[in-house]
């Protein structure tokens, strides 16, 4: 009993101690002061104060931990040392002035950052009395899918804890207003008089683009199957015939699309269906515009130049139909045929300039790049080996040998072609003259990489199709916009204009 007493009295002060400074040790831990002293990121720190969560209006000011762990009883300290470890490790090992603070906030990367739980911990009641109609129809949606992993509070909620300039959650009914003052207006488009490149113009506004001529030609469609990373969808190697056509020289920018966008306003955005009942026939007639988005298209990456993302299939047919109805050429969307002739520019391997696609991809997935393997790459291609995980402007590239730039990156590109994994089997024998691919489908073709995108998917042969249902999954509207995407940031389009005598040939011969 008195060995009983001697060691049962100073282990229970030991436990209280140990438990105290537990506690203790739990709460220093878990101040923003002490996150800092690992995470120096001085434009994190200052997003957070121009947060609605520093100044809130019940006074509580939520810190880092409170968003970047869950709750405590859901796995609280398992995840704090996990992340702890991480951070020390991080700490440790790397140089904070190396770190991408743009790139960890975007959407999908944030994710796995922020604790659901967390959210609703604080956020109990999604339908407090202010709520809007928009925000009751967008919450009613997060509770009726249940899934998430698809669909997170901070897929309208991204700026909560970070602030992000120029962020909009919501209908943007102020996205594309610019204004033209002091620039040259257009009232017709280019007359086009022979097969050479030309610049349009785009008629009611001063944004303008080049088309370059692509001569025809006959070319190997798809890849052998001893190129590297080859997918078994871009054969059998079929000999296609393609007839001369225009194409643009960049992807579809924003301002190009922006000139759609404000042009077709009036159509897209009404909601007075019985205004548009009495309006003449000539103007229902009109092309119908692209509704307002839900919050930032461009991502807050910037307009301008930038080829435009964020916007559906549907929008970028559109968009064709319309730029042919105001200039009177034929603008549409490339076939896929037309798309990997134009890449290819003449060349016969997996890129239109030298390089191993197995040792493209290798450089390119390490955290440090060897110069000397993505020299020529870089020089050609925006992709993820040397890309800030955002789109760039069409000045950071080079052309191909037919002047097209950004073809195989940047942004892949939308095709007018139905996707079938088989498409190529199902030509008839002997050379194809201009094929359109499948006559029906379910998804469109997408062609090139992005800025997402590793080197194996930068080939000229490389296909990819839309996934409509997958890139719609968190829009939070009801029904779902047929004009943006919610969920795809790296998909454009490059508009080609037939060379038909619409556009300049007198004899209507190819």
């Amino acid at each position: 009993m008195k060995r009983f007493i001697l060691w049962f009295f100073p282990g229970l002060i030991v436990g209280a101690l140990l438990i105290l400074g537990g506690g203790k040790a739990l709460h220093m831990t878990s101040t923003n002061e002490y996150c800092m002293s690992c995470h120096i990121h001085p434009m994190a720190d200052a997003s957070w104060k121009k947060s609605v969560h520093y100044d809130t209006r019940s006074g509580y000011r939520i810190g880092c931990v409170d968003c970047h762990l869950p709750p405590k009883g859901k796995g609280y300290l398992w995840a704090k040392g996990k992340t702890g470890l991480r951070d020390l490790w991080s700490k440790w090992t790397r140089d904070s002035a190396s770190f991408n603070w743009a790139d960890r906030r975007r959407l999908e990367v944030a994710r796995g950052y922020v604790y659901e739980s967390s959210c609703i911990k604080c956020h109990e009641n999604l339908f407090p009395a202010k709520l809007t109609k928009a925000g009751e129809d967008a919450h009613l949606y997060y509770t009726q899918t249940k899934k998430t992993d698809e669909l997170h509070c901070i897929n309208c909620h991204l700026n909560a804890g970070h602030f992000i300039e120029g962020y909009t959650h919501g209908s943007n009914s102020t996205f594309g207003n610019t204004s033209s003052a002091a620039k040259e207006i257009f009232t017709e488009p280019a007359k086009v008089n022979e097969f050479k490149n030309f610049t349009e113009r785009i008629p009611k506004s001063p944004i303008s683009f080049n088309m370059v001529a692509i001569p025809g030609g006959t070319f190997k469609l798809g890849s052998p199957s001893s190129e590297p990373l080859r997918k078994e969808d871009e054969g059998p190697v079929r000999e296609v015939k393609i007839s001369p056509f225009f194409m643009a020289e960049i992807e579809a920018s924003w301002d190009e699309y922006l000139a759609f966008y404000v042009q077709t306003a009036a159509e897209g955005r009404s909601t007075d269906t019985e205004g548009l009942r009495n309006k003449k026939a000539s103007e229902t007639d009109a092309i119908s515009g692209a509704t307002p988005p839900y919050g930032q298209p461009d991502q807050g990456w910037g307009l301008g130049k930038r080829p435009a993302i964020s916007f559906s299939f549907h929008a970028a047919e559109t968009y064709c139909k319309w730029l042919a109805s105001v200039t009177g050429k034929s603008y549409r969307l490339p076939t896929e045929a037309e798309w990997e002739y134009a890449c290819r520019g003449g060349s016969t391997g997996p890129y239109f300039f030298p390089g191993d696609p197995r040792k493209f991809e290798k450089s390119g997935l390490r955290a440090k790049l060897s110069k000397n393997d993505t020299a020529v790459i870089n020089t050609y291609i925006i992709y993820r080996g040397n890309s800030p995980t955002k789109t760039q402007t069409p000045d950071k590239v080079k052309p191909n040998p037919f002047g097209l730039r950004n073809m195989a990156g940047n942004v892949a590109e939308f095709c007018s072609d139905w996707y079938k994994p088989d498409t190529y089997s199902k030509y008839p024998a002997g050379i194809v003259s201009d094929p359109k691919g499948p006559g029906e489908g379910a998804e469109h073709v997408v062609r090139g990489g992005s800025f997402l995108s590793t080197a194996g998917v930068l080939r000229s042969a490389s296909r990819d199709y839309t996934r409509t249902e997958s890139w719609l999954k968190t829009d939070p509207q009801m029904p779902k916009s047929i004009w943006w995407y919610s969920d795809c940031f790296n998909v454009g389009f490059r508009v080609v204009c037939e060379f038909d005598v619409k556009t300049g040939n007198t004899e209507g011969k190819k």
